[in-house]
């Protein structure tokens, strides 16, 4: 069996987890996020954790029982003290905005780029050169700022660009004659 699944997942106060027809619902104080259940994996939910186990005779259980473990325990920290990105704005003239659930993008195209936010996920821009990105969903969070990293990666002999906050950036040396 997966190390990972062995152990179980504490439910905190203020957080309810229910099973019902192979879903799983997580309901905490920043909102409520549910996930579909592999049929590979046995979960068993109490009062105070909630448990893994693999069902025998079936492909890959010991993996899918650690993943599911793992995405359960990110849904459970998501609705207790949800999850944030940064991202940082390198370069002369390169700006960020958040009006709503929109984000204004300077980013030295001919043209602003406008990014609209999925439902579940809250954008700010404390200063023009940083932006914030904040949801219960750790994938949904990882990917608005994989989307907006991409409009304009990091070059490497400049290092202009958007990047993570904790992003490293190595700079080439430009060509010699």
């Amino acid at each position: 069996m997966s190390r990972i699944a062995k152990n179980p997942v504490v439910v905190p106060k203020g957080v309810t987890v229910a099973l019902n027809n192979g879903e799983l619902l997580v309901k905490g104080p920043l909102g409520e996020i549910s996930r579909v259940i592999n049929p590979a994996v046995a979960v068993s939910v109490d009062a105070a954790e909630v448990r893994f186990a693999q069902i025998e005779g079936r492909e890959n259980t010991k993996a899918l029982s650690g993943t599911m473990r793992a995405l359960v325990a990110n849904m459970v920290q998501g609705v207790t003290h949800g999850f944030e990105r940064k991202l940082m704005l390198v370069g002369v003239g390169y700006k960020a905005q958040a009006q709503g659930d929109k984000l204004n993008l300077s980013l030295g195209f001919s043209h602003p780029v406008v990014h609209e936010m999925p439902a579940g996920i809250k954008v700010e821009t404390p200063v023009q050169t940083e932006i914030r990105i904040k949801g219960i969903d750790k994938q949904l969070v990882g990917q608005v700022a994989a989307e907006i990293r991409a409009y304009r990666q990091p070059e490497p002999y400049k290092g202009k660009g958007v990047r993570y906050s904790d992003e490293v950036v190595v700079i080439k040396e430009t060509k010699k004659k």
